[in-house]
């Protein structure tokens, strides 16, 4: 087991009182079991977006710690960004300009600029958090691969050969979902052995034919937002999973779960698994 920090993490608790956990991040030996894959997750999987962004500090460590410890998700969802010297890093945007202290294009920093950038939490947030700098991609891999299931988000096409390295350097191919909107990247990570994730809008789907795909992605992630006509034509496209983002509410969620999907990405997952469903799922 390999320690790699030691910090109080925010926990808000279900009464709403916050108290700080004092967390010993570490990597622990996986033993005889292995890595966490894809193919163990439940019926209906519950997707914690940018680690539920409503509910901590996106794409944040803090926020993904949190996010883990708590177990409301079984999936760790990321972006990925590649900098000017190829490093990957977690961030969702462009620029550093909504969610740091700092300005100016992601892809204009090197490494050691990445490090002196700070994430600046949002107001709003439940609890109590702290300025901290945003991880790279292979600080998230060493801290939660293996132990949950995480989803990156390739915003960089460009970089899905490195993030494919990363992933397999760490023999975490059966536990990571690569998700792209384009469906020639999706096939390019496919045909790289990775497990695949396509997400599409709701305009999209109007003229999608999701069928084409069900040879190379794994994942549909569908826009929740979608007529109830197009995401019954994703869940019966062949495609194996087919998800719902980004679902905040259980009205929301208990809908798409009635029309066939199996899994919701979510910025609230405290919430939605603290909320019974009231609608059969309906299965597929």
């Amino acid at each position: 087991m390999v320690t790699l920090a030691v910090k109080a993490v925010p926990v808000v608790g279900l009464t709403g009182a916050l108290c700080l956990t004092v967390v010993a991040l570490t990597v622990p030996s996986t033993g005889g079991g292995g890595p966490v894959a894809v193919e163990a997750l439940p019926r209906i999987t519950y997707t914690a977006h940018r680690g539920g962004a409503l509910e901590v500090p996106e794409n944040s460590m803090s926020g993904l710690t949190a996010a883990f410890r708590r177990g409301t998700a079984q999936v760790l969802d990321l972006d990925t960004r590649m900098l000017r010297d190829g490093t990957l890093v977690v961030m969702h945007d462009a620029t550093l300009d909504r969610t740091t202290y700092s300005a100016g294009p992601v892809a204009a920093l090197d490494r050691p600029a990445w490090r002196r950038v700070l994430l600046r939490p949002r107001p709003s947030l439940p609890g109590l958090w702290l300025p901290e700098r945003p991880p790279t991609v292979a600080e998230v891999l060493d801290r939660f691969g293996g132990r949950t299931v995480l989803m990156l988000e390739a915003k960089d096409p460009a970089s899905l050969g490195r993030l494919a390295r990363l992933v397999e350097e760490r023999g975490l191919t059966r536990s990571v979902l690569v998700n792209s909107n384009s469906p020639v990247v999706a096939e390019r990570a496919h045909r790289l052995g990775l497990i695949t994730q396509l997400w599409r809008s709701a305009q999209q789907m109007r003229t999608d034919r999701p069928e084409l795909w069900a040879s190379y992605v794994d994942v549909l992630d569908m826009d929740h937002a979608a007529r109830d006509a197009d995401l019954v034509r994703a869940v019966r496209s062949g495609v194996r999973h087919v998800w719902a983002h980004t679902v905040n509410t259980p009205r929301d969620r208990d809908r798409v779960l009635r029309l066939g999907c199996d899994g919701v990405i979510t910025n609230a997952p405290g919430l939605l698994r603290a909320t019974p469903v009231t609608a059969s799922s309906g299965g597929r």
